[in-house]
């Protein structure tokens, strides 16, 4: 194709990765989960805003996506959302939407997930 290469360039996640800064909601406090689990009941009606670069398409609802805490590199799965409304914005090459929790996990979930399913590089380190 050379220099003038026809197409774009957009990604399908199924993990919805944030940081505080992209919209992870700073509402869920990491400590005071492990000494005192929340629940899902908890953020069932709450709507959160997210943005992102890049473009990217994410499973919209009914379909999960599983919610991601970014934090410094290192991932912390806290459960499985669902995206309710997604836009792509094509001069800044970013997305931005809306997301609700639709389920927590636990503490100990939380921790076995981290080590199964995260890579090395970007595997939490746990107060144990």
């Amino acid at each position: 194709m050379g220099k003038n290469k026809m197409g774009s360039l957009i990604e399908f996640n199924d993990t919805l990765e944030l940081t505080l800064e992209q919209g992870f909601p700073d509402n869920f406090v990491l400590e005071r989960h492990l000494q005192q689990p929340y629940t899902t009941e908890e953020f069932k009606d709450r709507i959160y805003e997210f943005h992102k670069p890049n473009m990217r398409l994410y499973h919209p609802a009914p379909t999960r996506v599983f919610l991601v805490h970014n934090i410094d590199g290192k991932w912390i799965h806290w459960g499985k959302a669902h995206v309710l409304e997604q836009t792509i914005h094509a001069e800044t090459k970013s997305t931005s939407g809306k997301f609700r929790l639709v389920q927590i996990y636990e503490p100990e979930f939380m921790r076995m997930k981290n080590i199964v399913d995260v890579s090395k590089e970007k595997q939490y380190s746990f107060p144990y």
